[in-house]
This record gives C-alpha cells, structure tokens and sequence, in this order.
C-alpha cells in the first residue's frame, strides 16, 4: 500500500511538472510577435525545427545584449551573406540553442549508457557555443566560391547590355531582372536598391565591396569607377574584367587539379596502402604457414 501510493505521488509531481512546464512555454511563446518572413531567406530544415525556441530566446534574453555586441554581429552576419535569414538577436539565441542541444543530446546519450562524464558534457557545451561560427565561416566560404563562379556570367550580362545602349544603371537592373538568382544577384539587387534610394552610383558600388570583401569585386568597382571619371569606354571595361575573371576561375582549376594527387597522398598511406598489402600478402602467408615454413 505504502509503495502504492509512493509511485502515484511521484506520478502526479510528474504530471504536475509538465502541466507547468506547458504553461510557462505557452506563456513566453504568447508574448512573442508574430514573424513575416516574405522577404527572408527560408531556414534550413535543422534550424527550422528549433525556430519556435530561437523565437522565444531572442525575444526574452537577447534583448539584454548590448548594441554593441548586436552591431558587430551583425555586420558579421552580413558579411557572411545570412543577413536575410536571421538578425543579430536570433543569432545570439541559436548559440544558445545549440548549447542546449548540444549538451541535451550527450546528456541522452550517457543515460541510455548509464555511463555519465562531466568532461563530454563540457565538451559538448564549447561544441555547441562554437558551432555557429563554425556555420557563419563555412557560410562565407560557399559564398565566396558562389560568387567567383558567378561573377563571369555576371559581367558579360551587363557588357552586352551595356554595349546595346544601357547605361550602368539599366544594366544592373536587367541583371537583377533576368539573372540566375544567387548570392551575386542578391548583392546587385542591393545595389539597385541603393541607388533607387538616391546614393551616388559609387557610393551603392563601394557598399557591395564592403560586404563582399573580395579582389574581383574590389577590381570590378574600381574598373567601373575609374571609367566614368576618365570617359573611357564602360563596354570595353567591363569586357576586359570578364575575361580576367574567366581566366582566373581555368587558373583556379588548374591549380586544384594539380594539388589533387598531393592531396591523395594521404589517404593512400593510410587507407588504401595498408588493405591492399593484407589482400596480397596475406595468401602468400597462409602458404608459407601450410607448407610449414614457419
């Protein structure tokens, strides 16, 4: 009778438990705004499940982070090309996020073990704090190689709509048009913006440098610049940076090509190597030991 009524007190502080814990969530989540992401970029399908709780984080604790911190973060965001998909606040609340599940995850796996260690908890905690830097920087790589691969095509759009008649202005604007979408479409689309606002066509150019941060823009914005200081023959210009830029990409692929073998070298020795000298001597073995060489 005593272990009875034992179990159902601890099965109704169970249940009490989660009652409270539905409400408090219910509670925090009522008090967030609603999120239009027309405009947004859509969210990866890992981050898409853990929204609601980003949501909830960067309303109730992100709030409390100072401008600066949000400002720097920000400009990191945009320098990494995920402007559009989350701000400086819901960043700081998917670190938070990923700490959570991180530690939640190794947590899980230690009591399905039975073997607990503070030392991969810990582990876990940095993992899951660093994570999403690691993210941002491999954001900016595949941004950065998106933009070199597009960057020709990109060009010669707007010298053939240069050389038909356009100026610079309803160049970039068949390109945003008419182009294939994209980070470097994205940018022009900025740039559009920029100078739809009232910028001087520089200044919306330099801006795309600074997010960018990358030779070929840096090439393509002072090319462009230089040309309507001096007069000179925008079309000419710009023809001239397409086949630079074409010729880089060949001489990148060259140099990839070449650094493959080396780059095989490695794995060789370590996995191929080894297996292929069991495949062969292990026969040879296995004759020696029959024939009672040994």
């Amino acid at each position: 009778m005593t272990n009875d009524f034992i179990i159902w007190i601890i099965g109704g502080l169970i249940g009490t438990c989660i009652v409270l814990v539905y409400y408090v969530l219910s509670t925090l989540t009522a008090e967030v705004p609603d999120e239009n992401r027309e405009y947004l970029d859509p969210l990866p399908k890992g981050l898409r499940l853990v929204w609601p709780l980003v949501k909830i984080l960067e309303y109730h604790v992100s709030s409390h982070i100072s401008a600066e911190k949000l400002e720097k973060t920000s400009a990191k965001l945009s320098f990494c090309g995920v402007s559009y998909l989350m701000n400086a606040e819901q960043f700081y609340a998917v670190r938070v996020t990923s700490v959570g599940v991180m530690v939640g995850l190794v947590w899980l796996m230690q009591a399905m073990l039975d073997a607990y260690s503070s030392t991969y908890l810990l582990l876990a905690l940095v993992f899951g704090f660093y994570y999403p830097d690691i993210w941002l920087s491999d954001a900016r790589k595949r941004r950065y190689k998106e933009v070199q691969r597009a960057m020709p095509m990109f060009l010669d759009f707007i010298t053939m709509a240069v050389e038909a008649g356009l100026n610079l202005t309803g160049a970039l604007n068949q390109v945003v048009q008419k182009g294939p979408p994209g980070q470097l479409r994205q940018e022009f689309f900025m740039v559009v913006r920029d100078l739809r606002s009232g910028l001087p066509r520089a200044e919306a150019l330099r801006r795309m440098e600074t997010r960018l941060a990358m030779p070929e823009i840096s090439s393509f914005v002072g090319t462009v610049i230089q040309a309507e200081k001096m007069g000179a023959s925008l079309g000419n210009a710009l023809r001239s940076q397409s086949e630079q830029r074409r010729t880089e990409r060949f001489q990148r692929a060259e140099k990839q090509a070449m650094e493959a073998p080396v780059k095989l070298i490695a794995p060789l020795m370590m996995f191929i190597f080894p297996v292929t000298f069991i495949v062969i001597g292990f026969p040879i073995v296995m004759k020696f030991l029959s024939s009672g060489a040994f």
